[in-house]
């Protein structure tokens, strides 16, 4: 498993704890903040199993 798969989902989880917290609190900057980390976190999660995939194909090859 890539080393961004494994950032993205941590940097998923304290996105969702931010944006809760803001929820529960009345706080719109940090729920915003919250949200746009989840994002972060999936994008780079995305990418992790890009790069997982590449080094499938480039195995499955040989």
């Amino acid at each position: 498993m890539d080393k961004d798969r494994i950032k993205g989902s941590i940097e998923q989880g304290k996105g969702k704890v931010k944006e809760v917290a803001g929820k529960v609190t009345g706080d719109a900057k940090l729920e915003t903040e919250g949200k746009t980390e989840k994002v972060a976190g999936k994008i780079q999660s995305t990418v992790g199993g890009l790069k997982d995939k590449a080094r499938e194909a480039v195995d499955n090859e040989d």
